[in-house]
């Protein structure tokens, strides 16, 4: 891996960091050489801060480390694409991401907001808010049908119906998830924390 480190008087070449499980962009930060060097031996996002004069372990300070699991460099050899996995928030105000919570995190995301909209906002013939107003024990047994479906089309190799039943699973467990209080980030928070 050739990185030109001498394209830049200073001798940094910028780092872009990404969540390697969801491909959010995280931040930005700068790498000298000696910063690039500890990055891959530790495993551990080190920068060169311009701020204080010196390498910078993102975490040193925090705890909110970022553990490194690929390292590539773009086709001019002069910016470096770390893909890792937070300990924790990244941004120093708080954020998951340098570039705000709601940036880049996927589609479902989206729908999950989208829900969440159409029942607090209470909108008239929306199948979401209908369903929510029929109580939670309706919002559950529509998530059973569902998951019973799914079991059954993947017995068979009609794979659009198979996918078709997995996005309603995945659309219904959304409204169940809102019903009960929770987001998509709880659940992964136990995912993360079973995967550690």
């Amino acid at each position: 891996m050739n990185i030109d480190f001498n394209k830049n008087k200073d001798g940094l070449v910028p780092v872009i960091i990404q969540d390697d499980r969801t491909l959010q962009v995280l931040m930005l930060g700068y790498m000298n050489e000696e910063a690039f060097e500890k990055t891959k031996n530790e495993g551990i996002v080190t920068f060169f801060s311009r701020s204080k004069n010196r390498l910078w372990t993102k975490g040193e300070e925090s705890g909110n480390f970022l553990k490194v699991k690929n390292i590539a460099v773009d086709c001019d050899q002069d910016t470096i694409l770390v893909k890792a996995i937070p300990t924790n928030v990244v941004c120093h105000t708080g954020s998951f991401s340098c570039f705000g919570d709601k940036d880049s995190k996927g589609f479902l995301y989206e729908l999950e907001e989208k829900i969440a909209q159409r029942i607090d906002e209470k909108t008239e013939g929306s199948y979401t808010y209908s369903l929510f107003q029929r109580g939670i024990n309706k919002m559950a047994q529509k998530v059973g049908e569902e998951a019973v479906e799914l079991v059954i089309e993947a017995k068979d190799n009609k794979d659009d119906l198979f996918k078709n039943e997995a996005a309603d699973l995945l659309y219904h467990f959304l409204i169940l998830l809102k019903a009960k209080n929770f987001t998509l980030e709880n659940i992964e928070e136990i995912l993360k924390k079973r995967n550690q």
